[in-house]
């Protein structure tokens, strides 16, 4: 008797996609940072994808479980690097920018390395880890000049980077409803 598994990623990506929008329509200006995108972060980004994580694993798929559950963590971890100074009775300092700077470095350097996880997937998951990986370097550049052009781009960028996540989570959802791809995600036919 084999027990189906529903898919997890469109949980993760969806997760992951909509607070990265959100996120990023604060860093191109049309909002400032508040409480609604830390909640995003702590529930949504962070909690739905370490929830989708824990399930890829379930699955026994690595690179799922790997990529959601690592990106769930980074919100936690960027709510908690904004949050905790504020919060801090023993005057803990808020980061500095080359700090900042290391900490999106050091994401965008495992982006890339999951971008090539990804080229025996589809080119939707492609362009999504891409687009990761440039907003990481895109911040980590921001941060160390503090260039506010960079950061409106960055923004930009951001945002697109999380509507193709949000649109591959949307075709997987649809597509397994309608068992035929509705929304295409193209992909590469390697195994």
């Amino acid at each position: 008797m084999s027990e189906k598994l529903a898919n997890p990623a469109p949980l993760g990506l969806l997760g992951f996609g909509m607070t990265t929008v959100l996120l990023n329509l604060h860093n191109a200006g049309f909002y400032p940072l508040d409480s609604m995108i830390l909640a995003m972060g702590l529930a949504y980004g962070g909690l739905a994808q370490v929830i989708a994580g824990i399930m890829e694993y379930r699955k026994g798929n690595t690179f799922g479980t790997v990529a959601f559950t690592s990106y769930g963590l980074f919100w936690w971890s960027l709510v908690i690097l904004l949050l905790l100074p504020k919060m801090s009775s023993v005057g803990i300092a808020d980061p500095e920018k080359e700090a900042m700077a290391a900490y999106f470095f050091m994401w965008g350097l495992f982006t890339l390395v999951m971008f090539f996880g990804t080229l025996r997937k589809n080119r939707a998951l492609q362009f999504v880890f891409l687009s990761l990986a440039i907003l990481f370097f895109l911040l980590t550049a921001r941060d160390l000049t503090g260039n506010t052009y960079i950061g409106t781009i960055t923004g930009y960028e951001g945002i697109i980077c999380g509507l193709s996540a949000v649109y591959l989570a949307l075709a997987e959802v649809l597509n397994e409803v309608y068992e035929k791809p509705v929304l295409p995600i193209f992909p590469t036919n390697k195994k």
